[in-house]
């Protein structure tokens, strides 16, 4: 089966850190862009990271450079993305992507930064 598997959500407190992973299955991960993108409540998915296939060059959004770092392990065919000095801002729905295409989809973790 053709998938992305996510994993590592949860409640966290505003300053703290959580380790978000995507697992693929059926298809090679390292042959892919994949990224990042969140959904809040109310608002459009944005992207939020990601890495390019061609030169592994990673990129941020704006609101999380400098917290946020991106990665992969081609051999456990895992992407990750370890979040630090976490903001309630950051509270969203958080989706792994993998682009060909086709393009593959997690089906979401969830967020929550609050004290």
């Amino acid at each position: 089966q053709l998938q992305l598997v996510e994993s590592g959500g949860g409640l966290v407190q505003p300053g703290g850190s959580l380790r978000l992973s995507c697992a693929a299955s059926g298809f090679t991960l390292d042959y892919y862009d994949i990224g990042w993108f969140r959904q809040a409540p109310g608002k459009e998915r944005e992207g939020v990271s990601c890495i390019s296939r061609t030169d592994g060059s990673t990129n941020y959004a704006d609101s999380v450079k400098g917290r946020f770092t991106i990665s992969r392990d081609n051999a456990k065919n895992t992407m990750y993305l370890q979040m630090d000095s976490l903001k309630p801002e950051d509270t969203a729905m958080y989706y792994c992507n993998a682009g060909g295409p086709p393009t593959y989809w997690g089906q979401g973790t969830q967020v929550t930064v609050s004290s």
